[in-house]
C-alpha cells in the first residue's frame, strides 16, 4: 500500500492543485462550497442545525462580499474591455436608465393615482347612499312629526301604532332601495315600541350626545360595538316641547360593500378605530350611559345582543326577529366579515380577472372617517380597495367610451404609438450605424497598431468616411508614414555617423600623434572639435641634417610649426583641412627642385639625400610655401572655400623662429619678463585670391619665452560678461608659465569651459604651445 506522499500519487495531486481557482476566484470557489454545505446541514434539529443556519448566514455575507468585486473584474475584463460593450453600456446608461426611471416613476404615481381614485369612489358611494338615508330620514321624520302634532288631545290610539301606520303610508310614497333601511324612533331620548322598530342589526339605542343634536341633524358612518353603520338621525320639535328622534341605519356588511364596489372590484373596511386599540371596553360601558335603554324589552334585547357576523339583507318580517336569522350567503361577494392578518375584514365584491397583460391589479388602503356610536368621537377606519385599471378606467370614462369620436380617438392614440415604435426603431438603426462606425474605426486602428509592432510600416489604413474617426485614421497613416521615413533617415543618419566616426579616425591620426619637441623647444597641442569632425589644423614637422656620404642623419635641426583655421564647419571643413595637411606635408617632403627646377623631370629625378632629407631649405621660407599653398587652394576648392593658416620655422641652432602669418589670429610670445609679442607679419587669408604674397619676419626665442598659437574658438566663446578673449587667455598662460605645456593648456581649457558653461561649444578649439628652453 502506498503512502499519501508516495511518487505515484503525487502527479495528480500537483495536477488537481494546478486546475483550481486561486486568489479572490479561489475565495468564491471554496466559500460557495462551504455555503453549500451549510444549506444541507441546516436541517439538523436541535441547537447545532440552528447554529449552522447562522454561519450559513455569515458565510452568505462573506461570499456576496467577495463575489461582487470578482463579478466586477470578470465584466471589466471580458465585457467591457471592447469598445463596442462599452458604448451599449454607455447607450443603456444614458437612454434606457432615464427611461426605466421616468416609467417608473410614471408607473408609481398612477398606481397611487389609481388606488386614490378607487378609494375615492368607495367613499364617494358611501357618501351618496348616506347622503339618500338622510333625506328619506329627514321626511319620515317631518311626516311623523307633524302626524304626533294633529294627534287629538286625550286620544286612546298608542304611538307605536300611529307611527307605524304613517310609516306604511310614507313607505307607499318613496322609491324601492336596494338596502333596507331600518328605523327606530325616541321621544326625548327613550325608545318607542313599534311595528316601526328595527327589522335587522341596528346601532344599540341613542347615545347621550345624540339626544339634543346641534342643527337637530346628524348623518355619518358610527361604529358600535366592532359592528359599522350608515347612520341618520333627525330630531323635531313637538307641540309640547318633547323631541322626536327618529335614526335610520343601514348596517356596513358584506351586502353594502357589495353596492359600493359593484363596477369597482373588492372592497373591504376593517371595523377597529384606527386610533385605539380596543373598541370592547366601549360597547360594554355604553348600556349604562344610554337614556332610557332599560326600559323596553327593545333595548334588553338589543343589550344582550352578541357580536355576531352581520346578516345580509333582512327581510320584512315582524319586529325582532332580526337576530335570530340566519347569515345568507351570495356567490358574488364575501358576507360578513374576512379574516386577514388576524383582523375581521368586512369584503363586499369581486375582482374580474383581467383584461390584458397590463391590467394588473391595484391594492390601495386609506382611512375612512367615522363616529364612535359610543362616545361620539370622531376617529378613522381602514379601507381597502382591490381594482383593475380597466375597472376603473370605465368608472372615468363611462358611457364617453363608445361612439364615433372615441373610436377615432382609439385609432388615432393606436397609429401614434406605431409611429413612436417606428421612431424608436429607427433611431435604434442610426444608433448601431453610429456604433458600428466607431467601433470600426477603433478596431482599424488596433489592427494597424498590431501591423506596425510587428514591423510591417507600409500598412495603411483603407479611409473611405470623413468624419472626425476617419480623420484620426489619416493622421495615423500619415504618422506611420512619417514613422518609415524617420526609420530610413535613422538607418541613414547612422550610416553617416559610422562614416563620420572614420573620418574621425582618419583625422585624429593627421594630427601629431606625439608632440615631440626638438632639442631646445618643447612642443604642444590640443584640438576638441565642436562637432565630430574638426575644420581646425595644426601640425609639427622635425627636420633633421642633411644625409652624408648617402648616410641620414637623425639629429634634429628645426621644427615647422602650422596652425590654420578652415571656413565652415563639419565634414566640408574637415576634408579642406586635410587638403591643407597634405598639401602642407607634401611641401615638407619636396625640395627647391620640385617647384624651380627648369623641367618636371629634372625636379621628379632629384635625390632627396642629395638636397638634405626633409625639405628644410623650402620650409625656411613660410612666406613662399603659403604663395605656393594659396595657388594650390586657389586653383583645387571651390571659390567660397578659403583658410586662414600661420607657418613658421623655427631653427634649432640659432633658436631663430622665421613665420608668416596668412589671416590666422596672430599667435603671441611671452616672454620671460611679461612682454608679449604679437605675430601678425604675413597677407591674407589663402585660397581666396590667386598670386597673392606673404610677407615673412623672424626673431630670436630667449629662454622661458612662450609661443601661444590659437584659433578663434579659444578667444570668442561668449556669455553675458562677454568674449573670453586674449587677455584672459594670456593670464593663466602667465599664471601657470612654470608648468609643463600640457598643464598650461589643460588650465586654459578648463577656463574656457567655466566660461562658457552649460552652452554648447559653439567652435572647434585649437591650442598650440611652444615654449624655448
Amino acid at each position: 500500500m502506498q503512502s499519501p506522499s508516495s511518487p505515484a500519487l503525487q502527479p495528480p495531486l500537483s495536477g488537481l492543485r494546478g486546475r483550481l481557482p486561486t486568489g479572490l476566484a479561489g475565495a468564491v470557489f471554496w466559500l460557495g462550497i462551504w455555503f453549500c454545505a451549510l444549506f444541507f446541514g441546516r436541517w439538523v434539529s436541535g441547537g447545532f442545525g440552528t447554529f449552522l443556519a447562522i454561519l450559513q448566514i455569515f458565510v452568505g455575507i462573506a461570499l456576496f462580499c467577495v463575489a461582487v468585486p470578482l463579478v466586477w473584474r470578470l465584466v471589466r475584463k471580458h465585457m467591457l474591455w471592447s469598445l463596442r460593450n462599452k458604448l451599449v453600456l454607455t447607450y443603456l446608461l444614458i437612454g434606457l436608465a432615464p427611461v426605466v426611471l421616468f416609467v417608473t416613476l410614471v408607473s408609481v404615481m398612477a398606481y397611487i393615482a389609481a388606488g386614490q381614485f378607487a378609494i375615492h369612489l368607495a367613499d364617494t358611494r358611501l357618501q351618496a347612499e348616506l347622503s339618500q338615508i338622510g333625506v328619506e330620514n329627514e321626511h319620515r321624520a317631518e311626516r311623523i312629526t307633524q302626524a304626533l302634532d294633529h294627534l287629538p288631545a286625550g286620544s286612546s290610539q298608542p304611538l307605536p301604532e300611529m307611527i307605524a301606520q304613517t310609516e306604511r303610508s310614507i313607505a307607499l310614497e318613496m322609491p324601492r332601495t336596494r338596502l333596507h333601511r331600518d328605523m327606530q324612533a325616541f321621544l326625548n331620548g327613550t325608545p318607542i315600541a313599534a311595528d316601526v322598530a328595527a327589522r335587522g342589526k341596528t346601532p344599540f339605542g341613542l347615545p347621550p350626545w345624540a339626544t339634543q343634536l346641534p342643527g337637530e341633524h346628524f348623518s355619518g358612518l358610527v361604529l358600535d360595538n366592532n359592528d359599522l353603520f350608515l347612520v341618520a338621525v333627525h330630531q323635531e320639535k313637538l307641540k309640547d316641547g318633547r323631541t322626536f328622534s327618529l335614526m335610520s341605519s343601514v348596517p356596513v356588511d358584506g351586502a353594502a360593500l357589495n353596492n359600493v364596489a359593484e363596477g369597482l372590484g373588492h372592497a373591504s373596511l376593517l371595523p377597529e378605530r384606527t386610533g385605539s386599540t380596543s373598541n370592547a371596553g366601549n360597547g360594554q360601558a355604553a348600556p349604562s350611559t344610554r337614556a332610557g335603554n332599560a326600559a323596553t324589552p327593545n333595548s334588553g334585547a338589543a343589550s344582550s345582543r352578541p357580536a355576531e357576523p352581520s346578516p345580509a339583507n333582512s327581510s320584512t318580517a315582524d319586529t325582532g326577529t332580526n337576530n335570530s336569522q340566519p347569515a345568507e350567503k351570495d356567490s358574488s361577494f364575501t358576507i360578513g366579515p374576512e379574516a386577514v392578518n388576524g383582523k375581521s375584514w368586512i369584503v363586499g365584491g369581486t375582482q374580474p380577472p383581467p383584461v390584458n397583460v397590463a391590467d394588473v391589479p391595484v391594492r390601495f388602503t386609506s382611512t375612512e372617517s367615522i363616529t364612535d356610536w359610543d362616545t361620539g368621537e370622531r376617529d378613522n377606519v381602514l379601507i381597502e380597495v382591490r381594482s383593475r385599471p380597466s375597472l376603473l378606467y370605465n368608472q372615468l370614462f363611462g358611457a364617453s367610451l363608445s361612439g364615433i369620436i372615441t373610436s377615432i380617438l382609439r385609432i388615432s392614440i393606436f397609429i401614434l404609438c406605431l409611429l413612436f415604435l417606428i421612431i424608436e426603431l429607427l433611431a435604434l438603426w442610426m444608433a448601431i450605424r453610429l456604433s458600428r462606425t466607431i467601433t470600426s474605426s477603433v478596431a482599424s486602428l488596433y489592427a494597424a497598431t498590431q501591423h506596425i509592432d510587428r514591423g510591417d510600416l507600409g500598412y495603411r489604413i483603407g479611409v473611405t468616411r470623413d468624419d472626425q474617426l476617419a480623420e484620426l485614421s489619416r493622421s495615423f497613416n500619415t504618422m506611420t508614414g512619417s514613422l518609415q521615413r524617420l526609420l530610413i533617415e535613422q538607418k541613414e543618419k547612422e550610416r553617416l555617423q559610422n562614416e563620420i566616426s572614420i573620418a574621425q579616425e582618419v583625422q585624429a591620426n593627421l594630427f601629431p600623434l606625439h608632440a615631440r619637441g626638438v632639442a631646445r623647444l618643447d612642443l604642444h597641442g590640443v584640438c576638441r572639435p565642436a562637432r565630430s569632425v574638426s575644420g581646425d589644423y595644426y601640425d609639427f614637422l622635425i627636420f633633421h641634417k642633411e644625409a652624408h656620404n648617402g648616410v641620414a642623419s637623425r639629429r634634429e635641426t628645426g621644427v615647422g610649426i602650422a596652425i590654420g583655421d578652415i571656413s565652415g564647419k563639419g565634414l566640408s571643413a574637415a576634408l579642406l583641412m586635410a587638403t591643407l595637411h597634405s598639401a602642407v606635408r607634401a611641401y615638407r617632403f619636396a625640395g627647391e627642385e620640385l617647384v624651380y627646377s627648369e623641367s618636371a623631370v629634372a625636379g621628379l629625378v632629384a635625390s632627396r639625400d642629395e638636397r638634405g632629407g626633409n625639405g628644410d631649405e623650402l620650409f625656411q621660407s613660410p612666406g613662399r610655401i603659403l604663395s605656393l599653398l594659396n595657388r594650390h587652394l586657389y586653383r583645387s576648392t571651390q571659390p567660397e572655400k578659403y583658410a586662414t593658416l600661420f607657418l613658421a620655422h623655427y631653427d634649432a641652432d640659432s633658436a631663430k623662429l622665421t613665420y608668416s602669418n596668412a589671416g590666422q589670429l596672430p599667435p603671441l610670445v611671452l616672454g620671460r619678463d611679461g612682454s608679449i609679442r604679437r605675430l601678425d607679419q604675413g597677407g591674407t587669408v589663402v585660397g581666396l585670391m590667386d598670386g597673392m604674397h606673404y610677407d615673412e619676419d623672424s626673431f630670436h626665442m630667449q629662454p622661458g619665452d612662450i609661443l601661444v598659437a590659437y584659433s578663434d574658438g579659444v578667444t570668442e566663446p561668449e556669455n553675458d560678461f562677454g568674449e573670453f578673449g586674449e587677455e584672459r587667455m594670456m593670464e593663466v598662460v602667465s599664471r601657470y608659465r612654470d608648468q609643463p605645456l600640457h598643464v598650461i593648456s589643460t588650465q586654459v581649457m578648463l577656463a574656457l569651459d567655466a566660461w562658457i558653461g552649460a552652452e554648447e561649444q559653439p567652435d572647434d578649439i585649437t591650442l598650440v604651445l611652444a615654449r624655448q628652453t
